[in-house]
């Protein structure tokens, strides 16, 4: 570790002097192109270097792709009863999908309107999803809704301790609370409801939850799969009887 300032020092990432550059090191060398540009369609990481294979992007930001799974009519606007409809068909009961309805359109439908008058209907638009971007959160979100590959890179070698590529619920909770920005109760509340939802919907049959998956939370795509698996599921059983 670099003891002086100047050029000797100019590359260092840990400091003695913060422990917590070393509790939580970022990644040095990451093996794919420009991973510090912030991609606008592609969630990039270090094993998927052009994004999801096979998955429609609809020329839509990689945080517009995050909610438009729940867009069930395809036209720009998330309605609370599609938010229900969408937490259902991925595997929520149904009054954890009625929570997640309230919160989540209840919180984010007046930042994404077009204009300055609420809505009694609380919808969310996508266009304009990027404005309902939180404080204490990951930034793997960049304040236009690109996708910031290392930043995605930094969580998993920040928090991922036991494993490279997956987390548990201890280190998950570890991760959260590192997130918090001070006076930001919104942000800390949201950071939690999300990564706990992720979590419950994500995790194996361990208790982990994977890179792999996470990333494709991120891009929308794992909802796409959650539903088509629990469907062919039900087809299976159906046939079983």
């Amino acid at each position: 570790m670099a003891k002086g300032g100047g050029a000797h020092g100019v590359l260092e990432t840990q400091t003695e002097r913060a422990p917590v550059t070393i509790q939580r090191p970022v990644p040095t060398d990451l093996k794919f192109e420009k991973p510090y540009l912030p991609r606008a369609l592609e969630a990039v990481d270090s094993e998927h270097h052009h994004g999801t294979l096979n998955h429609d992007n609809q020329n839509y930001t990689v945080m517009q792709q995050h909610v438009a799974y729940f867009d069930r009519n395809n036209d720009g606007i998330i309605y609370p009863w599609e938010t229900y409809t969408g937490f259902r068909l991925i595997g929520f009961n149904p009054f954890i999908s009625l929570l997640a309805m309230f919160v989540i359109n209840g919180a984010f439908s007046y930042p994404t309107l077009p204009g300055w008058i609420p809505s009694l209907m609380f919808p969310i638009y996508i266009k304009n999803i990027h404005k309902a971007k939180h404080g204490s959160d990951s930034d793997v979100y960049d304040t236009e809704g690109r996708f910031v590959p290392s930043k995605f890179e930094e969580i998993w070698s920040k928090y991922a301790k036991t494993y490279p590529d997956r987390m548990n619920f201890r280190e998950l909770l570890q991760m959260s609370e590192a997130m918090r920005n001070a006076v930001d109760p919104f942000g800390w509340f949201a950071n939690k409801f999300e990564w706990g939802f992720t979590y419950w919907l994500a995790k194996d049959e361990e208790g982990w939850l994977s890179k792999e998956v996470t990333r494709g939370i991120y891009d929308g795509s794992f909802f796409e799969y959650v539903e088509k698996s629990l469907k062919q599921r039900a087809m299976l059983t159906k046939k079983m009887k």
